[in-house]
């Protein structure tokens, strides 16, 4: 059969409204117009003014018609982790510099801006000549059907579970049961994608996000977001059509998602102290059914809760500037006579020195760094939770300003090959998207929080992972998904 390679734009024909990188450019435009004419009643009216177009900068410079779906996901949320201290400062009614952290905190928000444009630009040199797919490879998914996705997805969730009782019993390997558990984000990402393409399994569907929102609550470092941002990769890679129903769905998407963190926001301390016994522990060791309890004790009493206390701590919780900037007046006035490099060197040594053939390598400590480069404590700022400074602040050590965007610009060139590699594979379309959310997901899930030894590491075994992933094992699962939609699988281009 000759296969017709045909541009992405070939669903879009026609009047209807598509979620793309077209309409979330638009949106984001509208955004920063309505931000705009705020931002000269705020204390920092050219920060905010500024920051509010960042989206539609970013979106505009990444936006080609091949460009992976979760490559929004990297600036949207690091791009949010900035510019939510803008929206802190005019709650706590003082700007950016005259805060507890001092005028640092102004520096690093424009130096996270400057380094979120620079990683946009090598993302755009490194991706944009991706080659359109086949009409065949875009529409793959269609012919699956979401009965036996959720089959995969349960299977990819067992996987999961095991790596993590795995990765506590042989601790060498840590690094890499954790990769190989990501699978689950990319069988979720094909249940979802295929059920807004169709649909069809609206039900299936459902089950995932109940199962993954019981999932994220039962732990100690709660994920439930994941899921979240899962549907609405999902959705964009899908060019969900908007209408009445899908606006409305957003809204309520949205709405859930902001629920959901308030609420454990409000809970998380005294559920960890309870989850783990009083322990300094990150397992818990109460039963699951009575950590739900729990939990569903907390949630039928909202009136509880200190609703306004929680959303204040959810915003200065998501803010990452503070720390950015506590960071740079902390080096500006220790003058600290360290080598130079030594955050990169640090990285390398322990991503080129795995564990299981160094067992006496030093466990990572981001607490560690974060005393060795602010100076403060980081149970002051987040309780028992372990901080990091952020690959941003790190680069910033080891290179400065301007030189740190040299750093920023090589990380770039690191992720973007990963995602050339699978996004280039001779794979169905919609399954090269969702490895490249798992790699997203995995290297940039929290954001610019991320150390820089954590980011080469799961960068490097991610790919060695999915590589033999993608060369043996996927071709198995889809000639069975091929076999029972009673469909024939195209041959790859």
């Amino acid at each position: 059969m000759v296969t017709v390679s045909a541009p992405l734009r070939t669903r879009a024909a026609g009047p209807r409204m598509m979620l793309d990188y077209g309409f979330l450019r638009r949106a984001f435009l509208s955004v920063g117009i309505l931000l705009l004419l705020i931002s000269p009643f705020s204390r920092d009216p050219l920060e905010m003014a500024v920051g509010a177009f960042m989206p539609w900068i970013l979106i505009s410079i990444v936006a080609k018609p091949t460009m992976p779906a979760a490559v929004i996901y990297i600036f949207l949320w690091q791009w949010a982790q900035a510019y939510t201290r803008i929206l802190q400062s005019m709650v706590d009614g003082q700007s950016l510099g005259s805060g507890l952290y001092g005028p640092g905190v102004v520096t690093a928000y424009w130096y996270m801006l400057a380094s979120l444009v620079v990683l946009a630009c090598v993302l755009r040199a490194m991706l944009g000549g991706i080659p359109v797919p086949t009409l065949e490879d875009e529409n793959a998914h269609r012919e699956w059907r979401p009965a036996d996705l959720f089959v995969l997805y349960c299977a990819t969730l067992v996987l999961a579970v095991a790596c993590t009782y795995a990765s506590r019993l042989v601790p060498g390997l840590s690094q890499q049961f954790e990769a190989l558990s990501r699978l689950k984000i990319v069988a979720e990402f094909l249940l979802f994608a295929t059920v807004l393409s169709t649909g069809r399994g609206g039900k299936f569907m459902l089950a995932a996000v109940l199962v993954e929102l019981l999932i994220g609550f039962s732990g100690l470092l709660s994920d439930f977001r994941g899921v979240f941002v899962y549907l609405l990769i999902a959705a964009i890679a899908a060019r969900l059509p908007l209408n009445i129903g899908a606006i409305l769905g957003g809204i309520v998407w949205l709405g859930v998602l902001l629920g959901l963190g308030l609420f454990w926001t409000a809970v998380k301390m005294d559920f960890r102290e309870y989850a783990t016994g009083g322990e300094e522990s990150q397992h818990a060791s109460v039963p699951l059914s009575d950590r739900l309890a729990y939990l569903g004790s907390a949630a039928m009493s909202p009136g509880s809760i200190d609703w306004n206390e929680a959303s204040y701590a959810l915003l200065s919780r998501f803010a990452y500037t503070d720390i950015f900037g506590s960071v740079i007046e902390y080096q500006q006035m220790a003058r600290e006579t360290a080598p130079a490099g030594r955050q990169w060197q640090d990285a390398f040594d322990h991503v080129f020195r795995p564990r299981i053939f160094f067992p006496g390598k030093a466990a990572l400590s981001d607490s560690e760094v974060f005393i060795r480069l602010t100076g403060g404590d980081p149970l002051e700022i987040r309780g028992s939770t372990s901080i990091s400074v952020g690959y941003m602040a790190e680069n910033y050590v080891d290179l400065g300003f301007p030189g740190m965007l040299l750093g920023i610009a090589a990380i770039g060139l690191m992720l973007a090959a990963v995602i050339r590699h699978f996004m280039r594979s001779r794979l169905p379309w919609m399954v090269r998207q969702g490895l490249v959310l798992a790699f997203v997901y995995n290297v940039a899930g929290s954001g610019v929080e991320i150390s820089l030894p954590k980011m080469f590491g799961a960068t490097i075994m991610f790919f060695l992972v999915y590589w033999a992933l993608a060369k043996y094992a996927l071709p198995i699962g889809l000639r069975w998904l091929y076999a029972r939609s009673g469909g024939i699988q195209p041959q790859q281009t």
